[in-house]
């Protein structure tokens, strides 16, 4: 259980950040970018979620997601080591990856078929939807850098999780506007 009695700790303020298990980073620290970044796309979603309301399927998968995208943010906040921990951290696993794919196929059945690729607008929540898709994939460029890095580590369903949430964001997105009726569609050389 999180226990927050006080907001303010002062020991950031030399521009490091505590991790989940105990080592700080720098704040600009690509793993604190990767983590912020899940942060940001978990804000977007909440700002699309005032105009879901009336999609009571659509909005119950977002809240789902909101806080899938906390457990992504413990993920990441608390690097795989080779030492065992002394608690079992929190990991994304397969599963919620796996409701994200019959997500997608659930909200993709009532979709138009598309004829061209879609402008990000339409409805607000669509709009709104089509931001947090973009900072998630942003998130998941951080995630696969991250990767890369020599010695750090990404558990192996996170960066899964982050590339089917995208997916699923657009998809969101087309639903949200109509079931894909009212989407924007790119008009290549419209304005030549």
């Amino acid at each position: 259980m999180v226990k927050l009695n006080k907001i303010y700790t002062r020991t950031g303020d030399d521009g490091t950040t505590g991790l989940v298990s105990g080592p700080r980073r720098l704040k600009h620290d690509l793993r604190v970018e990767a983590y912020g970044t899940i942060d940001e796309s978990n804000s977007a979603i909440g700002i699309a979620r005032l105009y879901t309301s009336e999609e009571p399927v659509l909005d119950q998968m977002l809240m789902a997601i909101q806080n899938d995208l906390f457990d992504l943010g413990a993920d990441l906040s608390t690097p795989e080591t080779d030492e065992p921990p002394a608690w079992e951290p929190l990991r994304i696993i397969q599963s919620q990856v796996d409701r994200l794919e019959r997500d997608i196929d659930t909200l993709n059945a009532e979709l138009s078929p598309l004829t061209s690729f879609v402008l990000p607008g339409g409805s607000p929540a669509a709009a709104h939807l089509h931001l947090a898709r973009t900072i998630a994939r942003r998130a998941e460029r951080l995630m696969v850098a991250l990767s890369r890095i020599e010695g750090e580590r990404v558990s192996a369903a996170a960066p899964k999780y982050i590339n089917r949430l995208s997916d699923l964001l657009f998809v969101a997105a087309r639903y949200a506007n109509e079931r894909g009726g009212a989407d924007v569609l790119w008009v290549p050389g419209k304005n030549r």
